[in-house]
């Protein structure tokens, strides 16, 4: 008899993986966007600058990363908060669907609006 692998570990790999861009990335990239380069307490960069950075496929993946990782946090997060909370442990295939098939649509969406940046 076949014994089928679990894809937990992956699961909680991407949920660990978005926790650390949600708590990290996304709060220093709110801060110097939306508060020092705004209020000029820093020198922010030109529309050039950004731009260039934006254009780049390391700057591209940042921002696929930044707007992605954290999806999937909240997928796996919402599950277990349907799981536990609400007690439907008993619509685990319709939930798993909703809360990662939401990422993945969300991860597409992100990933075409990143790619058509003029």
């Amino acid at each position: 008899m076949h014994k089928q692998r679990s894809n937990e570990p992956f699961v909680w790999l991407l949920f660990s993986a978005g926790g650390v861009v949600a708590a990290l990335f996304i709060p220093i990239q709110l801060f110097l966007f939306g508060v020092a380069f705004p209020l000029g307490w820093l020198n922010g960069p030109s529309y050039d600058t950004v731009r260039g950075l934006v254009h780049g496929p390391i700057g591209r993946l940042y921002l696929l990363v930044l707007c992605t990782l954290p999806l999937f946090h909240w997928a796996h997060r919402f599950r277990y908060t349907l799981y536990d909370g609400l007690q439907i442990k008993h619509l685990n295939e319709l939930v798993n669907t909703f809360c990662y098939g939401g990422a993945i649509v969300g991860t597409a969406i992100a990933a075409y609006l990143i790619w058509q940046i003029p």
